[in-house]
């Protein structure tokens, strides 16, 4: 007999759960939408026109740097 598309799918998340993961849900900016081009291009000439490189490449490396916890 042939499993069902659900059935399929039920065993696939059963063999991740197995597996350590867990499902996890979320909302994310939609690039289709009309204007989010320009909002981006936007946000990247206040950025380019507030912050010195040197400010931001160390706010970058303070922001990632996992060692040193805040």
């Amino acid at each position: 007999m042939a499993t069902t598309t659900s059935e399929r799918v039920r065993i696939y998340r059963e063999n991740l759960r197995a597996a350590g993961l867990r499902p996890i849900q979320i909302w994310v900016p939609d690039v289709r939408r009309p204007g989010f081009a320009d909002e981006c291009a936007r946000q990247s000439r206040v950025i380019h026109q507030s912050i010195d490189e040197g400010d931001l490449l160390d706010f970058i490396e303070q922001a990632t740097d996992l060692s040193h916890p805040q």
